[in-house]
């Protein structure tokens, strides 16, 4: 511990860092403190929030949970009732189509009518940074993300009603079974006798997890946190997220003190977490007896190789290939926190953070430096 606060004081000590930066380094198999600068003190954490969003839906509904999108029916009324799944695609959606289409010849009906259901969620959609590329409406209902471009990626424009779009999308693809839509899709909820027609599920809660991480998708965050809330019995809005997620981790056991779950993204700059805290539930992931958190280490971008780390490690960087990490960036805010394979074979969960940083470069080249380090 002495020789590895000699080496990380001084890089730590960066200017690009700015005016507010702290740490924590413990063993990942002991929990051990290894190095600690303000570790206690809360900060606006950016993404690497979505650690603890992982391990809160993780501890909540278990790594096999899938998130179902279904149609429910009563007599030619159907319901396209949204279960949260952020990851529904226009290929699933054409399978849930199908299904349905099928299900509907075997009742010989052959024109229906349309209604789809959000109420899962609760609370205002719209995110409090309000209109953005990096995040649709968070709704109970939606198909390639809200995005207007199905084959974009990252920042891209939104549709202001993805639950509605969703709707008209799989009513046009019914259209192209044979089933005759007889009006708009509008929203509504199902009739107290509606029956199961059709469903898709979504990939297991583990793969979630680990394309939440690896593509640091927000989408996916916000959908994990309320499916959290949903599976605690809260709310399905920010409000009750944010309890339902401290909640779970309560029963983790980890120093909570301080924290702020503002949103499952960290997006929201409202949210704080100390950076002991990112490392407990590293530490927490790598118990031998919670296998069901591991996810939370394997979702982790690799240096040099995936995800937000792939351009920001050199092939020659004593990091690369050895440090997983989930990346932080807020203007003037950059977080890193993971796991490195120590020169003694050791396990080290870090995480780095820094606030009123004057440009996003410099302080990602110094996260990366305190992170290398450990590895060399």
């Amino acid at each position: 511990p002495g020789g590895l606060g000699e080496e990380l004081a001084p890089l730590l000590d960066d200017p690009a860092l700015g005016t507010l930066r702290t740490a924590s380094v413990v063993d990942a198999t002991t929990g051990r403190r290894l190095y600690g600068k303000g570790e206690a003190e809360p900060m606006t954490p950016a993404s690497t929030i979505k650690i603890a969003t992982a391990a809160a839906a993780l501890t909540a509904l278990g790594p096999d949970h899938r998130i179902p999108t279904s149609v429910v029916a009563s007599g030619r009324e159907l319901t396209l009732v949204g279960g949260g799944d952020a990851s529904l695609d226009r290929a699933m959606l054409r399978t849930l189509a199908e299904r349905t289409a099928r299900a509907l010849r075997e009742r010989k009906t052959g024109s229906v009518e349309l209604a789809y259901d959000t109420s899962l969620y609760s609370g205002d959609p719209m995110h409090p940074i309000g209109v953005n590329g990096n995040l649709a409406p968070v709704t109970a209902l939606m198909v390639d993300q809200g995005r207007i471009d199905a084959e974009s990626r990252g920042s891209s424009e939104r549709s202001d009603d993805p639950a509605g779009e969703a709707a008209r999308t799989f009513a046009r693809m019914l259209s192209e079974r044979g089933v005759r839509i007889t009006a708009t899709p509008a929203p509504g909820r199902a009739a107290d006798d509606a029956r199961a027609l059709a469903e898709v599920r979504s990939r297991p809660l583990s793969a979630l997890v680990e394309r939440m991480l690896t593509d640091s998708d927000n989408d996916i965050a916000e959908s994990l946190a309320r499916q959290t809330a949903v599976a605690g019995g809260r709310k399905a809005s920010f409000a009750g997220a944010e309890r339902a997620v401290r909640e779970q981790l309560a029963r983790l056991k980890v120093p909570l003190a301080g924290a702020r779950f503002a949103d499952g993204s960290g997006l929201d700059r409202k949210g704080r977490l100390p950076a002991r805290l990112l490392t407990a539930l590293l530490a927490r992931s790598a118990e031998p007896g919670r296998p069901e958190l591991r996810t939370v280490l394997t979702g982790l971008p690799v240096a040099g190789f995936n995800g937000t780390l792939e351009s920001r490690y050199p092939g020659d960087a004593p990091g690369t290939g050895l440090i997983r990490a989930k990346t932080g960036t807020l203007t003037g805010v950059n977080t890193l926190s993971g796991t490195v394979a120590a020169p003694d074979g050791r396990l080290l969960a870090f995480a780095f953070l820094a606030g009123r940083t004057p440009a996003r470069d410099p302080a990602q080249d110094a996260l990366d430096r305190l992170a290398s380090a450990l590895a060399s």
